[in-house]
């Protein structure tokens, strides 16, 4: 069996390629990363080292790398004959890749009549969907009715802290314990792949949700908050008391949502959130803020961690969300000067002032109550 991973980075080979390894399949990273892709080639495995006492090591096995830049067509070769396609390249690296997943699949269909899955692994919601449409942009009628005969583009929730690190062994890399991995089965086409770790569930929204408004809202409300107390890691922001009880203060908002709008346990959703806020404790995992905070006007968006969540409270749940608001005070704010959109952000204030570069920003509409409250979180 063949998985072909777009994404030789961390997450790539710490998370998805280590379970696709683990499942039975060769996993054929694709890259422009030439050092990772000729030591992928050279060494055909490499060491996952999980951060906690233990250090608990693992060998991951059955890997090789294509150069994308050098190797086009053998990336269009591997995904013409795969079993599965999957990537973690980040959100806006998505559009760039589509056109080696075009040309791939257009090839495919020349072969063979076998369904593939695609699957993007990323942080953001409706990765895979989002691919497809990036890929479909490059078909004809013709060819987009063949792909939704033989490709499906399933979404998928993903979630294990690996934070940057640099090791002397270049290919190995240190994970967090925890991972969770979801796919919408009911979005798949063909067999469904046996891959231990990964959970498949006909309705997604409900776990990508919860994963959204607790594991990426609290991570960032440690991080723009750590960041306004001039830390440096999410470690550092998780042992100053009034940052962790206001990350836990902004989740509880967020889990009442979550259990209003799904109907989930409460207790069991507090116990899920007590497991998240543990990660952010873990002291084996030097994470940087400026990597949780990074990209502050995606975050900011209206259907991402921090708005989301804000704008449903008032839908499902009443009162105000302050410690919500706070946090998003706290992202308007974010100047990291080696972030372009925190640079970009700051431009958009400084030009706008800060009502109308909400507005803008966040996308809300005129009047909305949300924004008076992070304007007199603002003003504080």
């Amino acid at each position: 069996m063949l998985a072909v991973h777009f994404g030789a980075g961390n997450i790539g080979r710490g998370f998805i390629g280590s379970l696709l390894s683990k499942a039975g399949y060769e996993v054929c990273f694709v890259d422009v990363n030439e050092e990772i892709v000729n030591l992928l080639n050279e060494k055909h495995e490499y060491r996952v080292v999980l951060a906690d006492e233990n250090s608990q090591e693992e060998i991951v096995t059955n890997v090789r790398g294509i150069n994308s830049i050098q190797n086009p067509e053998e990336v269009v070769n591997a995904i013409a004959t795969a079993d599965l396609v999957t990537t973690a390249v980040g959100p806006n690296i998505l559009a760039i890749i589509s056109g080696s997943i075009a040309k791939g699949l257009k090839k495919r269909i020349e072969q063979t009549d076998k369904p593939l899955n695609v699957i993007a692994c990323e942080n953001m919601i409706g990765g895979s969907a989002f691919l497809k449409e990036k890929v479909y942009e490059q078909l004809t009628d013709t060819e987009k009715q063949q792909f939704d005969n033989q490709f499906a583009f399933p979404n998928a929730a993903v979630d294990r802290i690996v934070p940057n690190q640099t090791n002397e062994d270049k290919l190995m890399v240190s994970v967090e314990p925890f991972f969770e991995w979801v796919v919408d089965r009911s979005k798949m086409i063909g067999d469904v792949p046996v891959i231990d770790g990964v959970t498949f569930v006909e309705d997604l929204a409900p776990f990508i949700e919860r994963k959204l408004f607790t594991v990426n809202t609290g991570h960032a409300a440690a991080a723009y908050l750590g960041y306004q107390a001039g830390l440096e890691t999410i470690k550092d922001a998780m042992e100053r008391p009034e940052v962790l009880q206001a990350v836990k203060d902004t989740l509880k908002e967020t889990g009442t949502v979550l259990v209003n709008k799904y109907d989930f346990n409460y207790d069991e959703h507090m116990k899920y959130v007590a497991k998240i806020v543990g990660r952010f404790t873990n002291p084996f995992i030097n994470d940087e803020i400026p990597r949780v905070a990074r990209g502050p006007l995606r975050k900011l968006g209206p259907n991402d961690r921090l708005i989301s969540p804000a704008t449903q409270f008032y839908a499902h749940v009443e009162g105000q969300p302050v410690h919500l608001a706070k946090v998003i005070a706290a992202a308007l704010k974010y100047d990291f000067p080696q972030d372009e959109e925190a640079v970009a952000l700051q431009a958009k204030v400084k030009e706008l002032g800060y009502e109308k570069a909400i507005y803008d920003v966040c996308g809300l509409e005129q009047g909305h109550p949300l924004v008076k409250l992070i304007l007199e979180e603002l003003n504080k």
